[in-house]
């Protein structure tokens, strides 16, 4: 079960918009939402700043409190908007009552209710509907180079996926992100990574039976590429901004095609 879509009107063009906050998996395994707050109106993003990027929301399933990113919505006319929601860590869960906002004026009489997007799940590149955009973490430190992995890995579908030792004992050595169908590897250094960090990887995805997935910000040396490839290891490369970009062939299908 999904959030319920709202209204979104937009303050600078006028624009109005459906829109469903998005549901990322706990540690736990159970989705959980940000809890929009009813009434209240959007916010355009004048600036960025650490703290307005992430609100806290309390699992309903598990009790366990995280940090997740801040719904927004990008309006067609360039201004992005952010959506009021429960700064308090409120309980967030697609099992819960979903909080309604109409952030905009009331629909016109007989004009239906947007219908209820799916808020994550990633599809196949020839589906209907593709999944929402990547909202990236800019990277200043290695801690948000991870961060940024870890909320790419979920984009692409992988559930459960926490830091290597957060409720992972026995986690692989030498790898920073886990969940149970994936281990990741971040190397945010400015050194390429090299041939033996990808085997490395990929051993690691044999005994834990899961895909090895590889970020670095530096990009691969040409042994480490031909070698990703013959193992089927999917590589991206991130820049500061937090972005991934698929860099050989297992990567462009993992995108293509989710988890």
């Amino acid at each position: 079960m999904v959030a319920e879509s709202v209204w979104v009107s937009c303050p600078s063009c006028g624009g109005r918009h459906a829109f469903a906050v998005s549901e990322y998996p706990c540690a736990c395994g159970a989705p959980v939402a940000p809890v929009l707050v009813g009434g209240a109106p959007v916010e355009p993003v004048g600036y960025r700043s650490w703290a307005e990027e992430w609100v806290a929301v309390r699992c309903s399933a598990c009790g366990r409190e995280g940090q997740w990113p801040r719904p927004e919505l990008d309006c067609p006319c360039g201004t992005v908007l952010r959506i009021p929601v429960r700064e308090d860590g409120g309980t967030g869960s697609a099992a819960a009552e979903p909080a309604v906002t109409e952030a905009g004026p009331p629909a016109p009489p007989g004009e239906p209710r947007p219908a209820e997007p799916p808020s994550r799940a990633p599809l196949p590149h020839d589906a209907v509907s593709p999944r929402p955009s990547f909202r990236p973490l800019t990277i200043r430190t290695a801690h948000d180079a991870v961060t940024a992995a870890s909320l790419y890995l979920r984009w692409l579908g992988f559930e459960g996926v926490v830091r290597a030792g957060e409720g992972t004992e026995g986690a692989p050595y030498l790898i920073d992100l886990c969940g149970p169908d994936v281990v990741a590897q971040v190397e945010p250094t400015t050194r390429p990574v090299n041939v033996r960090s990808v085997e490395c990887l990929w051993l690691n995805g044999l005994g834990a039976s899961a895909r090895g997935v590889f970020f670095s910000l530096a990009g691969y040396a040409d042994d480490a590429l031909a070698r990703a490839d013959a193992l089927g290891i999917p590589l991206f490369v991130m820049d500061l901004t937090g972005t991934p970009r698929p860099v050989n062939g297992a990567a462009d299908e993992l995108v293509s095609t989710g988890a």
